[in-house]
């Protein structure tokens, strides 16, 4: 097995184009590492920088101890499965596993072995018969993994695999790939634009924009400690609300977040911020615009949780709402600033309702305004 290194990598085109910026990234041994990220953020093309699909123009990449920028990619010990598949059509299903081994000129008993074993790990010894053309999209994809797999190589590459695959199916999916990551017991870095897929499946996720890695962290410390607004607002479905505030500190020292508009009806509200998350740096922006966020989930609308609030009680209309079986989304409109709230099934609030919600202070992020980096988590 393997470990990667990605140090100081760059990935320039004809014309300036640059895909990639200093790309550094430890990847360890075992690993299942997620890069995450909208269309054109460089994912892919530093998944193709390591499969060796693409040439490095500055920096160097390890795998093991290994210095591996010129090494060709047959034989860099890595598997590729692509998104659309990738599989010979005209070929059976084991025919399509073992082509790869049959290139490398494997003894037949040994081709057979690997093949078999694969079929077995991916419930597809039904199938070694079937031509791609008589099989579901799921069935294919576990055909693509299984030409993988009987290469054995230390490192598994993935990109956007489930893309092609029905909303049900691509859950299942996930959890298969997962589940034979822990089987295998091999490095996987796996690329993808749905942070749904990140969140479940990665060890640790790389989230990147515009050719920058924005940030490097578990799935829980991204979403709750995310480094920037752009990875607070790209991982969480519904996103975080970013709300433009302005932080006041009062007389006895507490800060507050003051948010509202002064032409509509006068209203400005006032969330205090919770001496836990009062920090220093807050002294620099006092008086000034800042971003306030908050996850849908951080805003309530049972009584019971309004009545016991003494600060961020605010007056909403409610513009829609969605039922989503084990939870409600409800779209609100506060002195014309949009929020969308997570909340109970078992709510009465209805589309046309004037409500008051309450924000948890415990919950908030502050943002740079001009940067966009973060203040507070």
């Amino acid at each position: 097995m393997a470990s990667l290194s990605l140090r100081n990598i760059y990935k320039k085109y004809p014309g300036g184009v640059v895909a990639a910026s200093d790309i550094n990234l430890e990847i360890r041994d075992k690993e299942f590492i997620v890069l995450v990220g909208p269309s054109g953020c460089g994912k892919s093309t530093t998944l193709r920088m390591v499969a060796g699909l693409e040439e490095i123009t500055e920096g160097e990449l390890y795998i093991g101890d290994r210095l591996v920028n010129d090494i060709a990619p047959k034989d860099r010990d890595i598997a590729m499965v692509f998104q659309n598949y990738a599989l010979y059509p005209h070929m059976t299903v084991y025919e399509n596993m073992a082509f790869g081994l049959k290139l490398r000129r494997m003894p037949k008993n040994e081709i057979s072995r690997r093949v078999e074993e694969a079929a077995k790990i991916l419930d597809l010894t039904h199938l070694l018969d079937r031509k791609p053309k008589a099989m579901s999209g799921g069935q294919r994809q576990r055909v693509a993994l299984g030409r993988a797999i009987v290469r054995d190589p230390k490192v598994f590459l993935l990109d956007e695999p489930l893309s092609n695959l029905d909303a049900k199916l691509r859950a299942q999916m996930r959890t298969e790939i997962s589940k034979l990551h822990k089987r295998l017991g091999t490095t996987f870095i796996y690329v993808t634009h749905d942070q749904t897929e990140a969140m479940t499946m990665g060890d640790r996720i790389v989230v990147m924009r515009d050719g920058f890695i924005q940030q490097v962290d578990t799935p829980s410390a991204l979403y709750e400690r995310p480094a920037n607004k752009f990875v607070a607002g790209f991982l969480g479905s519904p996103q975080m609300n970013f709300v433009e505030a302005l932080l006041v500190q009062e007389e006895d020292g507490h800060f507050e977040l003051e948010f509202g508009s002064k032409e509509s009806t006068g209203k400005r509200y006032r969330i205090a911020i919770p001496e836990a998350k009062a920090k220093d740096v807050l002294k620099e922006y006092v008086g000034k615009g800042v971003i306030m966020g908050i996850r849908p989930e951080s805003i309530h609308d049972e009584e019971m949780y309004i009545s016991n609030a003494t600060t961020g009680i605010i007056d909403c209309n409610v513009e829609l709402t969605e039922m989503m079986g084990a939870e409600t989304f409800l779209y609100l409109n506060c002195e014309g600033i949009p929020l969308t709230a997570r909340v109970s099934p078992r709510t009465t609030t209805k589309m046309n309702d004037v409500i008051k919600v309450a924000i948890d202070p415990n919950r908030i992020h502050i943002f740079d305004k001009e940067t966009e980096k973060t203040v507070i988590n």
